[in-house]
């Protein structure tokens, strides 16, 4: 963690159950798919979740990721300046994660600024990258590159068109999930105010 000292009790037993949901074989998938995706001129980092962060960390590499995922012309990050400021290079992260959820990547799968900046939870970046890839190759624009079986697929959405005809015979059908009242009866019940039989 950057400009952090170690941390002990609670919170350390916190960043270790973090630390564990970190998974070394996604970590090269997912260099690859960078690599790959954004045009093979990226040097790759060393193994190791330390090494994948900062070769992250300055947001350069996802910047390129995202534009690389639209059309020449079309790019959602007009301008990556390389700088070493700290603030310029948590900007540049900020604009990755705003574009990738324009992309439509869900809000719950974005990992937020100092989960990468300071190291906090990469497996939250990992699921991040892992849900821009899936929705990447599920769109199947052209813009994809890489291996197919890097990624699942997302589910697409079946829509149904029923006619007039079909929706007003719906109406008059009971649904299975009302119950149903065959073989109901009224035998063996009392009228009301009458005493119950013991024998």
């Amino acid at each position: 963690m950057a400009n952090r000292g170690p941390s002990y009790g609670l919170s350390r037993e916190v960043q270790e159950k973090i630390d564990q949901k970190y998974d070394p074989d996604l970590e090269a998938r997912l260099v690859d798919w960078i690599i790959v995706q954004c045009g093979g001129n990226v040097e790759r980092p060393q193994p190791g979740k330390q090494n994948f962060q900062s070769w992250l960390m300055d947001g350069t590499i996802l910047c390129r990721l995202i534009n690389s995922l639209y059309p020449r012309g079309k790019e959602p990050i007009k301008k990556i300046p390389e700088t070493q400021m700290a603030f310029k290079q948590m900007e540049k992260i900020s604009q990755f994660l705003k574009a990738a959820e324009a992309y439509g990547v869900i809000t719950t799968d974005i990992f937020q600024t100092v989960d990468l900046w300071e190291g906090k939870d990469m497996a939250a970046v990992q699921r991040t990258l892992m849900a821009l890839g899936s929705l990447a190759l599920t769109k199947d624009d052209g813009h994809y590159r890489g291996d197919r079986d890097w990624f699942h697929r997302k589910a697409q959405g079946q829509r149904r068109e029923f006619s007039e005809e079909q929706l007003r015979q719906g109406q008059s059908l009971i649904g299975l999930q009302m119950g149903s009242n065959r073989g109901a009866s009224q035998s063996g019940m009392t009228g009301y105010g009458m005493p119950r039989q013991i024998m």
